[in-house]
């Protein structure tokens, strides 16, 4: 039977008021409206077909109330239910737009961070717009849906499928048939849902893209709402945006240019970023009557040899060892959503605090403040595309990590990637997640693939994904079947010592998972199952391991090339009793000075 502990914070959330922040710090605004809290829900058996169906009728009897943006799968829902396959998932609020919150000739704009996997939005019974996609955010133009009288109330519906793991679609580590590495499947709304209102030509994206060795900030401003005539393209119809950089409230550099175009906007002097000093500039974009806020920060990424001629991990131009712990992101309460801001600042603070200077984000796009945080505190992101593909072969996915084996991943349907539409998504995901992520500012490392999950043409990825941002380093396999491209040999290892390979390989050597030494604490335990690589009896047995497993193994191969390390992991989530912390975050399994200690040794290598 699972035990569902809550974390510390959920004590203190208001069910009326969760997550209240803004979510976008680099695209802020004063006019928005939180849309977060206490909404009506339903299930239907209205979805059909394998990858579930949208455009069933609404239900005239609600079910209950649901705590937004938690899943019905959640603690903190208040619901404890699973969405089938073969189901829909409703939600309904009304919403009311206070007085003066759009202005003449505006636009209003209906924001969800992620709705997992696939919705339907309503106005007053009127579809506004769709989206499949669980972990990305959408937008919908609610203008004309929400014209009338000032503070007349508008019926809001969202109507939801999630096939989960039965389908092609990106899902990370969720499955309907939960268990060992694989967690508990939630569906629906899991960011913040929030109405926005814009003048007509107001800033539709904001690109930041730091030059430190060219002393400037690369800016584009992408105009929404352009004037007719214009289309957005470069021209003198085009309109122009004032771009404003302050570094703490003192003026930096001002430059007028048009939208649509990349302005080079000169730093003087300009501090870099780096986790030991995450210096941050402010950026004011002003387009017409709209003003947006924004930051940025002074860094560069790459590869490149050191003094010895070892290929290396850069940052700022100079080697630089990435010590991670690899991050999944769940909560016992919350699942993929954290319960409070504050909660995800514990997990990247702790693990700060604990010496790691990098946090794999493990098969999941976070809501954009978790990157704020990153970026304000100073640690290092890998990011990892969210899979999808249909089922996985353990031959292929589980195998390796005990028999050496590298399979061409041209073989579609070994990998789960028969299907031509379900690559073609992957795909436009790829593109829409850099583009998402592209402006932050701690994320050094793309990871289109993992383990083989969902895995195709990695080669072509991970060019596609270095066309799309020549700015970041690419470990285009993490783990196994490896496709000889990207910037990295990243292994995975466990069961096994870890020893440098014999190699003619001129990537950078990264050991992207290993560790994951369980210790199970009854009463803090999910289930009675326990997963991990290797088992300790007690918190002594597990710090000796650990202190062993770095001193005989990890600290020796760094001179011989190793540049970075990812420890599974954060946590532990739900079967898997191998983390840091315990699931609900309340108990540290090892002492803190052996940690710091542990990963001081690996930065000085």
């Amino acid at each position: 039977m699972s035990i569902l502990r809550p974390t510390r914070w959920a004590a203190a959330l208001d069910r009326h008021a969760p997550l209240p922040e803004y979510p976008r710090p680099q695209l802020a605004r004063d006019s928005y409206l939180n849309l977060n809290g206490v909404w009506d829900y339903a299930f239907t058996g209205q979805a059909a077909g394998p990858e579930g169906s949208l455009g069933g009728a609404a239900p005239q009897v609600f079910d209950g109330e649901i705590v937004v943006p938690f899943s019905p799968e959640s603690v903190l829902s208040g619901v404890g239910r699973q969405l089938q396959p073969y189901e829909a998932l409703w939600y309904r609020r009304t919403v009311a737009l206070p007085e003066g919150f759009v202005p003449c000739d505006g636009r209003v704009l209906l924001h969800f961070g992620a709705v997992d996997q696939s919705c339907r939005v309503l106005v007053d019974g009127v579809e506004v717009g769709r989206h499949t996609g669980g972990f990305l955010p959408f937008a919908c133009d609610v203008t004309e849906a929400f014209a009338g009288s000032l503070g007349e109330p508008h019926e809001l519906l969202v109507e939801v499928t999630d096939v989960s793991d039965m389908g092609y679609h990106a899902r990370g580590k969720q499955k309907l048939d939960r268990g060992g590495i694989w967690y508990t499947a939630q569906s629906g709304i899991w960011q913040t849902v929030w109405v926005e209102a814009v003048p007509a030509l107001h800033v539709d994206r904001l690109v930041l893209v730091p030059d430190l060795p060219g002393g400037c900030l690369e800016v584009t401003v992408h105009a929404g709402g352009m004037p007719a005539g214009a289309s957005g393209a470069v021209g003198p119809d085009a309109p122009v945006a004032r771009i404003q950089v302050h570094d703490g409230g003192a003026l930096v550099a001002q430059v007028d240019a048009p939208a649509g175009t990349l302005a080079r906007v000169p730093i003087p002097d300009a501090r870099p970023w780096t986790p030991e000093a995450p210096h941050l500039y402010d950026v004011r974009v002003t387009l017409g009557d709209d003003e947006v806020r924004g930051y940025a920060g002074m860094r560069s990424f790459g590869v490149g040899r050191d003094e010895r001629g070892v290929p290396r991990l850069l940052l700022n131009g100079e080697p630089y060892f990435h010590a991670g712990v690899l991050d999944q992101g769940y909560w016992s309460d919350g699942l993929l959503t954290a319960p409070s801001d504050e909660a995800m600042v514990h997990d990247i603070a702790t693990m700060k605090d604990l010496g790691f200077t990098m946090l794999r984000k493990h098969i999941k796009i976070e809501p954009l403040r978790w990157y704020h945080h990153c970026d304000r505190l100073g640690i290092l992101v890998w990011q990892d595309m969210v899979n999808g593909g249909t089922s996985y072969r353990p031959a292929v996915i589980t195998a390796p990590v005990a028999v050496p084996l590298r399979i061409s991943d041209r073989f579609y349907g070994l990998f789960g990637r028969a299907d031509v539409e379900g690559r073609g998504e992957f795909l436009r995901e790829v593109d829409a997640t850099v583009e998402h992520l592209r402006s932050v500012v701690s994320l050094a490392v793309w990871v289109p693939f993992n383990e083989g999950w969902g895995q195709f043409d990695a080669a072509r990825v991970a060019a596609r994904v270095r066309a799309l941002d020549p700015t970041r380093t690419v470990d285009h396999t993490s783990g196994w079947h490896d496709q000889r491209a990207g910037d990295l040999r990243s292994l995975h290892v466990y069961f096994k010592p870890f020893r440098v390979p014999r190699r003619r390989d001129r990537r950078v050597l990264v050991l992207s998972e290993y560790g994951g030494y369980n210790l199970r604490l009854e009463g803090r335990d999910f289930s009675e199952k326990d997963f991990g690589y290797k088992k300790l009896d007690d918190a002594a047995a597990l710090g000796e391991a650990f202190e062993a497993l770095h001193r005989d193994q990890i600290v020796p191969a760094i001179p011989r090339g190793l540049s970075a390390t990812v420890y599974t992991q954060l946590s532990d989530v739900e079967d898997e009793l191998n983390g840091l912390l315990t699931y609900d975050r309340e108990v540290a399994k090892l002492p803190a000075d052996l940690v710091r200690s542990v990963n001081a040794e690996l930065r000085l290598g």
